[in-house]
């Protein structure tokens, strides 16, 4: 197997060694991994691409590139310049120094990548470690993906989850958000499936300071991570002790109001 890594922490972070790890013992001895990963942080960019300025990529050894971009800008470099000649089996986005739940979803690079990987047709996976005062501390935070997330990618490769549906969204390829709880790995409680939750009340805000030179900056400051967001969800499962599962799609449209809405604007359109 064929892997390609990438994440919105930068080529030195320590979960992209976690990755690496992972993705080696799934590609197995006949395998590769490649690494397209951004030169620097790029955590909360979401799905940016560069789409108004030149990227630089360089390598930094046998298959291993860093590129002046986005996570989505690493995949298409690694898609259309790295690896065109042999493209990925599956590309895998993190470990995220970080949960990727609820509302943070909409916000995360590391989601980005594997979105981008899922519009270009392939398989792609997100993994993000939830970080709390169970693990922060611990002399390895991340041991959580490291002791579960290699039986789990391969149960979702084995299984072939992959497939377009006939229902919404149908046209957009899925692709998953796996989220580690933030607990020692011998205090794992499983794995479940959830849907994207979200965390009321709780938002991004901006801190402003001013500089020695008087000149005004906006710190972005993000809110409380440990706050439950309602059974079947992914944080709630996290917060739990449980590795979550989201199947997502990079469709936004809200298709349960498509018929009400449908119906509304029936009765105002104009006469033509």
């Amino acid at each position: 197997m064929r892997i390609l890594i990438t994440n919105d922490d930068g080529i030195n972070a320590p979960g992209l060694v976690v990755l690496d790890a992972i993705a080696r013992e799934l590609a197995g001895p006949e395998g590769e991994v490649w690494t397209v990963a951004p030169a620097f942080e790029q955590s909360g960019v979401g799905h940016c691409i560069s789409y108004t300025h030149p990227t630089m990529i360089s390598e930094f050894g046998p298959r291993r590139f860093a590129a002046e971009g986005t996570p989505a800008d690493c995949v298409l470099a690694a898609l259309y310049d790295v690896m065109q000649d042999a493209p990925p089996d599956l590309i895998l986005s993190g470990v995220n120094r970080g949960n990727n739940a609820a509302e943070n979803v909409v916000y995360s690079g590391t989601i980005g990548a594997a979105m981008e990987g899922a519009l270009q047709g392939y398989r792609a996976i997100a993994l993000s470690q939830y970080y709390g005062p169970r693990n922060v501390k611990l002399a390895d935070p991340f041991e959580a993906a490291s002791a579960t997330g290699v039986a789990l990618i391969r149960r979702l490769l084995h299984d072939d989850f992959w497939q377009d549906s006939d229902g919404p969204g149908h046209g957009y390829r899925p692709f998953y958000n796996i989220n580690f709880p933030a607990v020692p790995a011998a205090e794992v409680q499983g794995v479940r499936m959830t849907r994207q939750g979200l965390r009321d009340g709780i938002f991004h805000s901006v801190e402003a300071q001013v500089s020695p030179t008087g000149r005004r900056f906006m710190w972005v400051r993000g809110g409380n991570q440990q706050v439950d967001t309602g059974p079947g969800t992914d944080a709630s499962a996290n917060l739990a002790g449980y590795v979550s599962v989201t199947p997502l799609r990079a469709d936004l449209t809200a298709h349960d109001m498509l018929d009400r809405l449908q119906g509304r604007l029936d009765d105002t359109a104009p006469t033509p």
